[in-house]
């Protein structure tokens, strides 16, 4: 069959189901995932290098014979030869950081130029002639996602490699788990790239962890643990076996696939952007912006959970024995709780079930990576994390409307959870009281409402379309946060205090929420105003600390101060 011919095949097909060419193209390349992660998965384990031969090899027949992406190769054979050829011949603390601007510059231009090009959902870069390539698109999915994930991956290697480089005491835990004592083979590098259940969407995982795959070290029994208790195997392969949990993830992603395609024929951008949604009501403007933001994250539902499916089938989504069961855990590889997002009653339970590997890699490898031995993250960490996360997906102004509001409905979030939520519970903070489920509905309602409305910008992308749908509908969110945070700021704030105290038990200390004690999830700073509050804190202690080493410094002024903040955060206050 000819690529013409492959093309109308595919066309046929996206005529009868509503999807487009590509997504119907990547959907197979999952499905086609299955049966050679089946076959991978019985290569023999005394022969890795065979696996390492098989894993390039449907990689690139998935880049160049499924989708022709030969500049889509290319840049993974830039970003990876660049990313190891640093790893391995830089010397020095700044190695991973070396590392960090070479690919997230790389990946920016690659933005830029699909931002340019004013192709948000799809970009062709085939640059083929013949007749049939002018409606011939690849879906941004496709490649940028695919960029995206080999990021996250190479600059993981990077960290990885320097902590290989330095003593096992100036390492915590995650370190010394995670770090590479030696230079892998480019043979063993290249499988780690190309592996092609997670080439395209991720999901995103650790040299380390493929390691331990190829050397089905991972598949050990615990010490302590009977060996006839160990998970059960085929023959004299030591991978468990994985059938069954893996076409459950098949068939629950299909499911959510099936139901993308559905939903997204009835509450799409067209519709929320179009003249026939301002016929509606408030409420029902509001509930078909909600819709619209749930069909698009069962897109991801379905493309997390069929290559999570097929990286369970190979074996790599394994993550040791429950102890309780001894039954083998599948969820290594975990990238997204579809029940803990629609279920999710604040917007820390929003945020963390969702593209949870993102998370981890933002939190291991840059909020953590900025703070100096023996301190705790403050706003420098929190900032280097917005914006790395920002810059990550790119640079539509919808991920920054989106980004900058999500940041302030956390920092209201906590404030409810602190001052309000004590109310519903009792005065020793221990037991709900019988109105507490009253504060759980509102609070499930005021979530959800709250985020349709501030996810909208990430799919619209662009600032006319994205101004546009929060207009009709009154730009709810924005004035609901802004009335939240002023009244925190005001007397009604001290009232409340005041009112709980008298209320709960006198030895009954604050509760501090969960949000101001963890990291930013997804990049967003937990408390945006704590961050200006220790940037004030860090300006005049470098001021002080000039002052002691006998420079001649003066403690600035309010406009001086208000300057240096606004220098630190990189925006204006």
């Amino acid at each position: 069959m000819s690529q013409s011919d492959d093309y109308l095949a595919f066309q046929y097909a996206a005529g009868i189901t509503g999807a487009s060419v590509d997504e119907l193209k990547l959907i197979a390349s999952f499905l086609i995932s299955y049966p050679l992660a089946g076959v991978l998965k019985r290569i023999p384990d005394s022969k890795p290098h065979q696996k390492n031969f098989f894993i390039i090899a449907v990689s690139l027949f998935y880049l160049v014979g499924l989708f022709d992406l030969w500049d889509g190769t290319r840049t993974i054979l830039i970003s990876s030869v660049g990313a190891y050829v640093i790893a391995a011949y830089v010397e020095g603390p700044f190695m991973p950081w070396i590392g960090f601007v070479f690919l997230m510059g790389h990946m920016s231009v690659n933005h830029i130029y699909r931002q340019v090009e004013n192709a948000p959902d799809r970009v062709d870069i085939s640059g083929e002639s013949e007749p049939w390539s002018n409606i011939r698109v690849e879906l941004t999915i496709v490649w940028k996602g695919a960029q995206m994930v080999l990021v996250m991956k190479l600059t993981a290697f990077c960290w990885n490699v320097q902590d290989g480089r330095l003593p096992e005491k100036d390492l915590v835990d995650f370190q010394k788990e995670k770090a590479l004592r030696q230079l892998p083979s480019l043979l063993d590098f290249a499988g780690y790239v190309l592996f092609f259940p997670a080439l395209f969407a991720g999901p995103s995982f650790d040299y380390v962890d493929y390691q331990r795959w190829i050397e089905t070290t991972m598949f050990d029994v615990p010490k302590g643990v009977d060996p006839t208790k160990g998970p059960p195997t085929r023959k004299k392969r030591r991978i468990p076996r994985s059938g069954t949990p893996a076409m459950i993830k098949a068939i629950i992603g299909l499911a959510w696939i099936f139901l993308f395609l559905k939903f997204s024929a009835w509450y799409n951008a067209e519709l929320v952007l179009g003249d026939q949604y301002l016929q509606y009501g408030f409420l029902r403007r509001v509930w078909i912006l909600e819709m619209f933001g749930f069909t698009t994250r069962l897109k991801y539902y379905g493309v997390w959970s069929l290559t999570e499916g097929a990286c369970i089938l190979s074996g790599l989504g394994y993550n040791g024995l429950d102890p309780k069961t001894s039954v083998p855990r599948w969820n290594r590889l975990q990238n997204v709780n579809p029940w803990g997002i629609e279920s999710a009653q604040n917007s820390r339970a929003y945020l963390e079930n969702w593209n949870i590997n993102t998370n981890n890699w933002l939190r291991n490898y840059m909020y953590l990576r900025v703070t100096p031995k023996g301190k705790k993250p403050g706003f420098r960490a929190s900032l280097a994390t917005f914006v790395t996360s920002a810059f990550w997906h790119g640079f539509y102004p919808g991920y920054y409307l989106a980004f900058l509001l999500a940041a302030f409905v956390q920092t209201v979030a906590k404030n409810f959870r602190r001052h309000v939520r004590p109310f519903f519970m009792s005065t020793d903070g221990q037991k709900p009281t019988p109105h507490k489920p009253y504060y759980d509905v509102l609070s499930y309602l005021a979530t959800q409402a709250t985020f349709c409305f501030v996810t909208a910008p990430f799919v619209l992308l662009t600032l006319p379309s994205s101004l546009l749908a929060w207009s009709r509908v009154y730009f709810y969110a924005v004035i609901g946060v802004a009335a939240s945070m002023a009244f925190f700021a005001s007397p009604g704030k001290v009232w409340m205090n005041k009112k709980l105290r008298q209320r709960n038990l006198p030895a009954t200390q604050r509760t501090i929420s969960q949000e101001s004690i963890s990291h930013p999830l997804l990049g967003l700073p937990s408390d945006p105003a704590q961050d200006i509050d220790e940037a004030v804190k860090e300006v005049k202690q470098e001021v002080e600390a000039r002052r002691q080493r006998g420079h001649s410094v003066r403690m600035p002024s309010g406009n001086d101060l208000k300057s240096a903040v606004e220098d630190k955060l990189g925006k204006k206050l």
